[in-house]
């Protein structure tokens, strides 16, 4: 299980038990409030009712006076309420009145007459002088025959005559407590969607910065090019630059040393032929000896120079993240300007040089690097083609890359030169005088085509002859 998913459900997990406990606790505390909301308008109910009684049970007409006939008629009643969404329409409610014993003098209901209820609760705590309520089942094994019972004493000239008790079936608030039930859990719900959305959200956003991060070091430990990620987050930034600042030290580090150890082995040939060389000129020679080893020392220094001039530029492109001039460039124009610096070279050969190219193809780029890198292939060809042959420069494109192909009709290189063909230093003996290159062209073709977004390479041509390939990022 990836970072992602854990850091998700772990995420879930928290909020999923929070909002649980939330949802578990408003629900446990929403039957009970609605409860005491009742009980409290059953009080106030209840003591009015007990000053309206008051007069005609000290009289001892309470069953055939107005109090029982207002009663009665309140019973009767539809009120065809619509409470909040919830329809009423009967008057849930049942009066019932004792004397100062607990006898019970009326009933609305017309099935307790005569009976002692001076041990329940609500006449009894009343009796006592204290404040009367009880909730009782009619069936004790079923929870929804609840009745709340709310007593309160019917006084004369300050004297306890007798306990008025207000009874109202649970039924009457059981849609109350459904609705505000399931609107907690409609409401619970909705928040876990959100929080599993947004935790959603915030997980993808950190898996991509993670994978970008990722793709960063693999992209580094490969030695491609790439750019440390940005947009994670602060301290995922700060890692991607701890990261970018360690690959900078130890490519820097790393590239002094191959830098110093191919130099020192291309150096040492030239300098071996030179010091040689030296060593015979101090002895006495015949006139043309002394010339062809001058000469030779002439070669080998230059040779020296090439070396020094062409690692240095690679050097300076070797080291470049991105183009040091992005300007737009024209291809096509820029593969006439290479010819035309070349016509010399060609004319030495005699060489026919064709260019195929699509016209208004353009990449953004640095259009001095783009012109070596193209002089560098060109130069190649015109080495490795026979007097009097054809070279090949065709340029076409896609909505992704710009392909320059650049042909020659030579013998082609050894497939086992193929895969080495853009290292540095790896040169192949040209075959018009069996000498090497400095083996540094084709490795800044490399390099400007990474800067470009593209990539370089070379095959044998099915038809004969070899084809070089540079490929350059439109974007």
């Amino acid at each position: 299980m990836n970072i992602s998913v854990r850091l998700f459900f772990g995420y879930f997990l928290v909020v999923g038990l929070a909002a649980w406990f939330v949802l578990y606790t408003f629900v446990k505390e929403s039957e009970p409030s609605i409860r005491q909301a009742t009980e409290e308008s059953l009080v106030d109910s209840a003591n009015l009712l007990a000053e309206l009684a008051a007069g005609e049970l000290a009289a001892g007409r309470i069953n055939d006076g107005a109090f029982a006939t207002a009663v009665g008629a309140a019973l009767q009643r539809h009120p065809d309420a619509e409470i909040y969404g919830i329809k009423k329409d009967s008057v849930d409610l049942r009066i019932t009145l004792t004397d100062a014993r607990g006898i019970v003098v009326y009933d609305s209901a017309g099935q307790a007459q005569g009976k002692d209820f001076s041990k329940w609760n609500d006449v009894a705590r009343v009796l006592r002088g204290e404040y009367g309520a009880r909730q009782s089942r009619i069936d004790p094994n079923d929870p929804s025959t609840s009745v709340m019972h709310v007593a309160a004493p019917v006084r004369r000239d300050g004297q306890l005559i007798g306990v008025v008790s207000l009874a109202k079936p649970m039924t009457s608030i059981a849609p109350f407590v459904e609705r505000a039930t399931n609107r907690v859990r409609a409401s619970g719900l909705t928040l876990l969607l959100a929080t599993a959305v947004i935790g959603l959200v915030f997980t993808a956003w950190l898996s991509w910065s993670i994978h970008r991060l990722r793709d960063y070091a693999r992209a580094v430990s490969e030695g491609r090019n790439a750019e440390p990620p940005s947009g994670g987050g602060r301290q995922l930034s700060e890692l991607a630059q701890a990261l970018a600042t360690m690959r900078e030290k130890l490519e820097g580090k790393q590239y002094v040393e191959r830098y110093v150890q191919n130099l020192a082995h291309e150096m040492k040939s030239p300098l071996t032929a030179v010091i040689g060389a030296a060593e015979i000129l101090e002895d006495e020679l015949p006139e043309a000896d002394r010339r062809r080893f001058a000469a030779s020392i002439g070669e080998q220094a230059g040779r020296l120079r090439d070396i020094i001039e062409r690692m240095l530029q690679l050097a300076r492109v070797e080291q470049l993240q991105a183009p040091g001039a992005n300007v737009a460039v024209d291809l096509a124009e820029l593969l006439k300007t290479a010819v035309a610096d070349r016509q010399l070279a060609l004319a030495a050969r005699n060489l026919n040089c064709v260019i195929d190219a699509e016209s208004g193809i353009n990449i953004n780029g640095d259009a001095f690097l783009l012109r070596q890198a193209i002089l560098n292939l060109l130069d190649n060809a015109i080495e490795f083609s026979p007097d009097g042959g054809e070279i090949a420069l065709i340029l076409r494109s896609t909505a992704e890359l710009a392909e320059i192909r650049l042909r020659d009709h030579g013998a082609g290189a050894p497939d086992y030169a193929l895969a080495q063909l853009f290292n540095r230093f790896y040169s192949l003996p040209r075959p018009a005088t069996g000498k090497k290159s400095t083996g540094l062209g084709l490795a800044l073709v490399r390099e400007v085509a990474r800067l470009h977004g593209g990539e370089a390479g070379f095959a044998n041509h099915p038809e004969g002859g070899g084809e070089a390939r540079l490929a350059l990022a439109r974007g």
